[in-house]
């Protein structure tokens, strides 16, 4: 049975599938949450900087491996 199954591309689908399935919409949401959550914004409606800093990384990030995706899959690496 072993032969007909590649384990080690078996595993890289895995983790790609967790980090891209789950850890890219956690990455945003943390940005969300750095943006709009609980104590972001003082009493004047202002966000921090560390705060903005943190979301636009996040968000950025997220960009990144989108585009970083799209031109994967234009370069023919399907």
């Amino acid at each position: 049975m072993t032969q007909f199954v590649e384990w080690d591309a078996l595993a890289n689908i895995l983790v790609f599938g967790i980090l891209v399935g789950a850890g890219l919409p956690t990455l945003f949401a943390v940005g969300v949450r750095l943006l709009a959550g609980h104590g972001a914004a003082d009493a004047e409606g202002h966000v921090s900087r560390p705060r903005l800093v943190g979301a636009y990384v996040c968000f950025g990030l997220v960009v990144l491996a989108i585009l970083g995706a799209v031109a994967y899959i234009a370069a023919g690496g399907h």
